[in-house]
């Protein structure tokens, strides 16, 4: 099981490498600089708002799924058919609850309503889209699923260089609602394509509404709604509450978003880890020398990608503000500095909360497997505690750096309760001799990328040369074994 997390995740790191942070750093960043932090921070207010709600289109029933399928493949013929119909149902329910609650909260008129519409309805469509691949994952099928995990985002930069960079759609017309549209046709083509890899393996499929069936899926998959609706709410809230809780038209919101894009970037990175690993997790609970490899190994890989990211935007955070943020038409140099210095702010903060998220999704993900539920959403509910009432106090005193603080203040705590609570129930060993791998590692790469900022280079020369040489000292700390990975990778051979 180690050797195939190992490949299978180099081949999703790849192909998301490849695909996702362009359409972040890209695509998204050159929509916001067209329409200007206003606007676009209404619309990631909007956003965020119809992600809040996503746990009703789910309901937990994408992880049970995953669990399921991966314990007895033949979950998916039996399964199928019932939860489909439940899913289709749940976009009913969720569709109506965020245009009553909307209505109420001020989304109900004009562009809101229209930003709310579509942000809906990619909503559904990408709850559909995870149920199935949870389906492929569940098979072990992680080739197509990591192919599937970027197929939406190649066809819709597809599009949207188009609309950007063609010629064919005049910029001064452009508005946000082609960026949403951009994504709603991306959706529908890859859900068709999911759809297409399920039913090849799928026998004897039955779509007859069970009631009773409806009833026990729910009962058991309402743990994992309570938990994903706990972790949406303070994972997600920030946007939304200095939207409501500033009277600035968005500005604020868009300032969060500007720092928060390269977090959202790394991310969609981590998260990839938590799909993998919940059907391997549960597949090798079982076996505690298996197990404990695999949270050691996908931990240190997880701990080596964040830690030298999230050190890196640290020290080069003025750099990296400038190179994706232009000056706007007609504003002046002292403005554009004072706009970069509030980015750069934030940054830094949501970086930390990048890195302590990131372990969660190892930590979290295998109490998940284990069905550890009920701590995990005493864990979840104590960050909607703290992020709610922290922001409540900074966020009208500090407005967006407020909010990044609160981001990284839950984030710590959450990932050190999960894994104290993962330690504690089954058990790994990560002794001393093991956190010393890793504070040495960490704790080198500080170091190094301090004194090759003070060399005075080129950002970008020096940004390259402290990269190789942190990503040198993972196997120089022994966080990594270079001879293991290759040994893992690269097919044995056979002897006569």
């Amino acid at each position: 099981m180690q050797n195939r997390f190992i490949k299978n995740i180099i081949f999703l790191l790849f192909l998301n490498l490849l695909v996702k942070p362009f359409w972040i750093l890209g695509i998204d960043r050159e929509v916001q600089n067209l329409l200007g932090d206003a606007s676009y921070g209404t619309y990631q207010a909007l956003f965020n708002f119809s992600y809040l709600f996503y746990i009703l289109l789910d309901l937990g029933i994408t992880n049970f799924n995953s669990r399921a399928v991966a314990q007895d493949p033949k979950n998916l013929s039996k399964h199928f058919g019932g939860l489909t119909e439940i899913k289709l149902l749940l976009g009913l329910l969720y569709a109506a609850v965020i245009f009553v609650v909307g209505y109420f909260c001020g989304y109900n008129e004009g562009l809101k309503l229209k930003l709310l519409f579509w942000c809906g309805l990619n909503q559904v469509l990408l709850s559909f889209i995870l149920f199935l691949r949870s389906n492929i994952q569940g098979l072990l099928l992680f080739k197509q699923d990591s192919i599937l995990s970027v197929f939406d985002r190649v066809l819709a930069i597809i599009i949207m260089c188009l609309i950007l960079w063609s010629g064919w759609f005049p910029k001064e017309k452009f508005n946000i609602i082609w960026y949403l549209q951009a994504q709603t046709v991306a959706y529908i083509a890859t859900l068709v394509f999911a759809l297409t890899i399920v039913l090849r393996h799928a026998e004897h499929l039955s779509f007859k509404l069970n009631f009773k069936f409806f009833n026990e899926i729910l009962r058991q998959s309402l743990p994992f709604a309570l938990l994903v609706l706990l972790m949406s709410v303070y994972s997600r809230i920030e946007p939304v509450l200095l939207e409501r809780l500033l009277d600035d038209k968005g500005v604020q919101a868009g300032i969060y978003s500007r720092a928060y894009r390269l977090f959202d970037a790394g991310n969609n990175i981590s998260n990839l880890f938590a799909i993998m690993l919940l059907p391997m997790f549960a597949a090798t609970l079982k076996n505690k020398p298996e197990l404990n490899n695999l949270v050691k190994t996908s931990f240190n890989v997880i701990v080596a990608m964040a830690g030298i990211v999230m050190i890196m935007c640290v020290f080069y955070r003025q750099e990296i503000m400038h190179l994706m943020y232009r000056p706007e038409e007609a504003e002046t140099n002292a403005a554009y500095l004072m706009r970069i210095g509030q980015y750069a702010n934030v940054f830094p903060l949501l970086m930390g909360s990048f890195f302590c998220l990131s372990t969660t999704y190892i930590f979290g993900t295998l109490l998940t497997a284990n069905g550890s539920l009920k701590q995990l959403n005493l864990v979840a509910a104590a960050g909607v505690i703290i992020n709610i009432l922290l922001n409540l106090i900074v966020i009208p005193r500090f407005y967006a750096v407020g909010a990044a603080s609160t981001s990284l203040c839950v984030q710590a705590v959450t990932a050190f309760l999960q894994y104290l609570l993962a330690k504690r129930i089954l058990k790994f060993e990560m002794g001393g001799r093991y956190w010393f791998h890793i504070a040495l590692f960490l704790i080198t790469v500080v170091v190094v990328t301090f004194l090759v900022k003070q060399l005075n280079l080129n950002w970008m020369i020096g940004f390259i040369i402290a990269f190789a040489i942190n990503c040198g000292a993972i196997f120089f700390t022994q966080l990594l074994s270079l001879k293991e990975i290759v040994s893992l990778v690269l097919p044995k051979e056979k002897k006569a």
